[in-house]
């Protein structure tokens, strides 16, 4: 990729920071850009979690499985906000390597107009149609009044939420890595505050979680927005600067479609999961929805960790590969890389020494523990190379390489998991469900990794022949 000029401006006071991507020792680098981003991650794990229990505890061991049901739904939600903020923050990154600060301002302006007109469509057509939405996603008679409730609010705050993610998005992308970690914490700090007041104490169930959500998106919503308002900011709204440019729009959907594409098939997935556990599981159906609701919100607690390391690893790659730097480029992947599978080690030795103790945080129904224990242990088998998987896809997405990026995503989520979803309940049942997500994750690790050292010898390959 070659050079791009500055546009003869001025280098913005405050954007010398960002020059430091390009100079400092990686691991100087990672604990200060993947620390903030993985405690924002936790944090974000942890009040998920934390919903899930009081709905458990508060409502009922039904209300967890149609909280389960609204999985794919919000994994939607999620597509059509990351199709953005990872594009903007991407690009916004690579902008700022080739010192190009105008352009990198664009992109601001961008991804907040991108933002709103997403929210506005997606809500609104979603909330219309949200119970045939629910229902083809496997909702029942018991569970859909639970899944209703809580996705009706939710969408309502949809612009508020898009605003918020795609902005923080970009402040940590644009040398602010502190800052995104307090947004991301003071959206924790008001919902875990206010989610026990508004389930218990003033009895609204389960859209009591879902208020206690927006209430505090929407205090880091203003944060968020105060800080790209600012002169202060090394990148910030100026009128001036274009807010919708077609160049620009195109190249954050590029690259954007990658998280999108991930979070549909994500939905795709969990569609048939749901649909497997409900068809597979007898009268116990809807229980065992549930008690993948806990094993799925346990697995996100581990994957966001990784998502934080890669979060952190953007920045750093984004930079130093717009500016050529390519030694700087492998060892900040290699980096995450040990990263990620210790991170998802540590999920599978957890999940598989004390399963019923993790269950039991959610619920105190025997019969949901009992087969959230079986999940536990087949779903995790595979687990401990899940984050290397994760830190190789999200490697291509930050150089600018979507399609890349976009194959290794379907691998893992599509290509390989809804045949198995087809085939292995059949002769397992229950078991088989649970045992397909843990072949996809094995199947989907090796891919990966041969798609990297393809690429790495592809990139060596051109850097001697002065290519790059």
């Amino acid at each position: 990729m070659s050079s791009v000029p500055s546009e003869n401006k001025p280098v913005p006071a405050a954007a010398g920071s960002t020059e430091n991507l390009g100079v400092s020792s990686i691991g100087k680098l990672l604990t200060q850009y993947s620390v903030p981003a993985i405690i924002a991650a936790v944090a974000t794990s942890l009040y998920n979690i934390v919903d899930s229990i009081f709905i458990g505890r508060g409502v009922g061991a039904m209300a967890i499985a149609g909280l389960a049901i609204t999985f794919p739904l919000m994994n939607l939600v999620v597509a059509f906000c990351t199709l953005i903020a990872v594009g903007g923050a991407t690009i916004s990154s690579i902008f700022l390597g080739q010192k190009n600060y105008s352009r990198a301002t664009d992109v601001v302006n961008n991804v907040m107009t991108l933002c709103l007109i997403h929210s506005l469509i997606f809500g609104g057509i979603t909330y219309i149609f949200l119970d045939d939405i629910l229902i083809f996603f496997g909702a029942t008679k018991e569970t859909i009044p639970y899944a209703r409730e809580f996705m009706q609010v939710i969408l309502m705050g949809t612009p508020i939420s898009y605003v918020f993610i795609g902005l923080n998005n970009l402040m940590r992308a644009t040398g602010y890595p502190r800052k995104a970690m307090i947004s991301a914490l003071m959206s924790v700090v008001v919902n875990v505050i206010l989610a026990p007041l508004f389930i218990f104490k003033f009895d609204w169930g389960i859209k009591g979680a879902a208020t206690a959500t927006i209430c505090g998106q929407s205090v880091a919503f203003v944060w968020v927005l105060c800080h790209f308002l600012s002169d202060k900011s090394s990148i910030h709204f100026k009128r001036d600067n274009k807010w919708l440019t077609g160049a620009i729009i195109k190249r954050i959907y590029a690259i954007g479609l990658s998280p999108f594409l991930m979070n549909v098939t994500a939905c795709v997935v969990v569609i048939f999961i749901n649909h497997a556990l409900l068809n597979y599981g007898g009268t116990d159906g809807n229980l065992a929805v549930g008690a993948y609701g806990i094993v799925n919100r346990t697995t996100m607690f581990f994957v966001m960790i990784v998502f934080g390391v890669t979060q952190g690893m953007q920045p750093i790659l984004g930079y130093n590969y717009g500016a050529h730097n390519f030694d700087r480029v492998k060892k900040t992947l290699r980096f995450g890389i040990w990263l990620g599978v210790g991170i998802t080690s540590c999920g599978w030795l957890i999940t598989e020494l004390m399963p019923d103790t993790v269950s039991s945080l959610f619920t105190i129904d025997s019969q949901l523990i009992a087969i959230a224990r079986s999940g536990f242990r087949i779903y995790f088998i595979a687990y401990p190379v899940v984050g290397c998987q994760i830190v190789i896809q999200n490697f291509f997405q930050s150089v600018g390489k979507p399609k890349v990026s976009i194959f290794l995503s379907l691998t893992r989520q599509l290509l390989f998991l809804i045949p198995f979803l087809i085939f292995l309940p059949r002769i397992y049942g229950i078991d088989g469900v649970w045992a397909s997500m843990a072949a996809s994750d094995f199947i989907a690790f090796v891919f990966a990794v041969v798609t990297l050292w393809i690429s790495m010898r592809n990139t060596d390959r051109k850097i001697r022949e002065g290519l790059l």
